[in-house]
């Protein structure tokens, strides 16, 4: 909020004397110290004035579908700032709001969801709090503002939003009001669109530890509306477990842990609308074209390895180690994720090493990788083949070790 392009769009809007804030997630971010991706301003002037006030000061700005509400998007040094107009709350049906605007900010912060998004600051740093925002945010309190039945009835999203914050900000016992305002409205999801519950739910899954509002939402009956395939709890803690010993958390892959079988991933795909590269792969973890057994021997597990490519390889070696299905999963695990350190050797040099070290004249390496199969023909001479090869190699210095 300090940066030079922000002061310029603060100035831009300030010009003729309105009086703008920073609000929503961008404050909640900055008083935890946190990098914060989107910037959202207020203001009490209406969208064509804003767009007169940046266009004037030579910031491009979009204005999309959402200007009917008061949002203008300013699009300066590749940032993006969503400038919105102060509102309240005309009428809701639970999926669409119809708002005026006001120059009310107190007006303006009630209609938000949660007390640590309702607060807002001033360009020099005079931090508004309505609603006791910050205490909530410093004590781990993820709570609505005013009624949490209420506020869910005006938009059901808010239900899967509670369980999102919590995942993301919350600590200790979730909020006793807010769970059972959840627990009452959790009939109403089926009313939501696909794309909103995938956003929801990947943000939810990609938090550090998403266990424990799962678990709150499953004895809401809020998973059993939400996810019924999600069947295998106890393979998700333990994929959590390991993702933290590895320094990887995949939300894609934690979907996978939560589903049986391919049936199941396929219905979730398509209620969800994932995006199809999303839904295939999880529909590959799920399903695994060439599953990983205990009793691979180096040359099946490189051919394996090439055939799923590194990613989908190393996601079903994690699933697997969390499942408990492979005796010999765990170092197979460690071998998938050792990083090689970097140097300056070259693509050409690292090959040679690694087939020299097994035992194949440098010269002939390229006939012996395609007669096994290992890599297509036109992927030999690629600098993407390093990846691949450096991983090789890693599987190399492990067998010899045995």
């Amino acid at each position: 909020m300090t940066a030079p392009v922000t002061r310029a769009v603060v100035k831009a809007l300030t010009a003729d004397g309105a009086d703008v804030r920073f609000v929503g997630g961008c404050v909640r971010d900055a008083l935890l110290g946190r990098e914060s991706a989107d910037i959202d301003i207020g203001t009490p002037d209406p969208p064509e004035r804003v767009m007169g006030l940046l266009g004037r000061a030579g910031i491009e700005t979009r204005t999309f579908t959402r200007s009917q509400h008061g949002t203008v998007t300013a699009v300066a040094g590749g940032n993006r700032y969503e400038i919105t107009t102060l509102r309240r709350d005309e009428r809701t049906d639970g999926r669409h709001a119809e708002v005026a605007f006001t120059d009310d900010w107190e007006q303006d912060a009630a209609r938000r969801d949660f007390t640590i998004n309702a607060m807002s600051v001033t360009p020099d740093g005079v931090l508004h709090d309505y609603f006791g925002g910050q205490a909530d945010l410093a004590a781990g309190r993820v709570r609505f503002v005013g009624d949490p039945a209420t506020r869910i009835a005006e938009d059901h999203l808010r239900l899967l939003r509670f369980f999102r914050f919590y995942a993301w900000y919350g600590k200790g016992v979730p909020d006793a009001a807010a769970l059972d305002a959840c627990k009452a409205a959790a009939h109403t999801i089926p009313s939501l669109s696909g794309e909103r519950v995938q956003a929801e739910m990947l943000k939810l899954l990609a938090a550090p530890d998403p266990l424990a509002p799962l678990a709150a939402m499953r004895d809401a009956g809020v998973l059993a509306q939400l996810l019924p395939e999600a069947s295998e709890a106890k393979r998700l803690a333990r994929l959590v477990a390991i993702e933290g010993s590895v320094g990887d958390g995949d939300r894609i892959r934690r979907l996978g842990a939560l589903i049986a079988d391919a049936e199941a991933a396929h219905d979730v795909a398509a209620r969800w609308r994932l995006a199809g590269a999303d839904a295939a792969r999880l529909a590959a973890l799920c399903a695994p074209p060439a599953p990983l057994t205990p009793d691979l021997d180096r040359r099946t597990q490189r051919r394996r390895l090439y055939r799923l490519g590194p990613g989908l390889f190393r996601d079903l070696v994690l699933l697997a180690w969390a499942a408990e299905t492979m005796a010999r999963t765990r170092r197979l695990g460690g071998q998938c994720w050792r990083q090689p350190a970097p140097g300056k050797s070259q693509p050409a040099r690292l090959r040679a090493e690694f087939w020299h070290a097994r035992g194949v004249r440098r010269r002939r390496w390229a006939a012996f990788v395609r007669r096994r199969g290992l890599v297509r023909r036109t992927a030999i001479s690629r600098p993407t083949a390093r990846p691949r090869l450096l991983q090789l190699r890693e599987l190399a210095a492990g067998g010899s070790q045995e």
